[in-house]
């Protein structure tokens, strides 16, 4: 054998070497990437999941809205990447308690009971106002001490929290995503598929809940999205109850003494 020859057999041998270790190297990193991932939604392979969905508070028919179908189509794509499988109920459908599945749960309180269910359990400190007469609170988030009003299409807010309890601590999550309007569900599913790595490196498998802000969504739609802080602990530590009124009534004034009559002298 030439020189030559061995010089391109070598040449041939050691690219296919390099390229073996190259396609090794991606496997396994692609698999650990996949691992944080499942690990941090607690989906492990052919695992289920539950997604629940609201409905139309708009509609006196059962129906969903439009960005909510759009939220449940990013989310299901989520799940589908986990390897995982998924139940689609509606918020009335929905009896079961949380930690035997991941859970995913999209709506306001007024349009999802389940979400009721899941505030009052798990974030005592977050009110929303449900009230459907027009008023510059509707839809408002009382979190803590501080009080969100939204500007329907202008400023909008949505909460985005995973939540773990008992003995399920970190394996199977929910996940909330509680909006003021149906276009800020979809915000918060949108910025948890862009940047759930990067919430997995901070908070790794402990609860969160977060308040994003959207911004002009009349114009940019759900893509616009502000981070207005974290608010686990408002959120976990129960409200103050108001101060209850004072039962017994308040003291009746003396009766003013009477006058007595001049006498006549005869």
């Amino acid at each position: 054998m030439s020189d030559d020859v061995r010089n391109i057999v070598l040449g041939v041998v050691a690219s296919g070497l390099f390229a073996a270790l190259g396609w090794i190297a991606r496997t396994s990193l692609w698999k650990r990437k996949l691992r944080r991932k499942q690990a941090f939604f607690g989906l492990p392979d052919n695992s289920e999941s539950l997604l629940v969905v609201n409905r139309d508070p708009a509609t006196a028919e059962p129906a969903v809205h439009r960005f909510d179908v759009f939220s449940l189509l990013e989310l299901s794509a989520l799940i589908k990447d986990c390897g995982a499988h998924v139940q689609v109920v509606t918020q009335d459908a929905a009896h079961q308690g949380f930690g035997e599945r991941t859970e995913f749960c999209v709506g306001g309180p007024a349009s999802n009971r389940r979400m009721v269910a899941h505030m009052a359990a798990m974030l005592p400190g977050v009110r929303v106002n449900i009230d459907p007469e027009p008023g510059p609170d509707r839809g408002a988030f009382r979190i803590g001490t501080e009080l969100y009003r939204m500007e329907p299409g202008v400023t909008e807010y949505v909460l985005l929290a995973r939540l773990t309890v008992g003995e399920q601590r970190g394996t199977r999550p929910v996940f909330l995503f509680c909006g003021q309007r149906a276009i800020t569900n979809q915000a918060a599913t949108r910025y948890l598929a862009r940047h759930h790595e990067r919430l997995a490196r901070k908070h790794g498998s402990h609860s969160f809940v977060l308040l994003l802000k959207v911004v002009n969504s009349q114009a940019y739609g759900p893509d616009v999205v502000e981070v207005v802080g974290d608010v686990t602990r408002a959120a976990q530590t129960p409200l103050p109850a108001p101060a209850a009124a004072e039962s017994s009534p308040a003291p009746a004034p003396a009766p003013a003494p009477a006058s007595r009559k001049k006498q006549q002298k005869p």
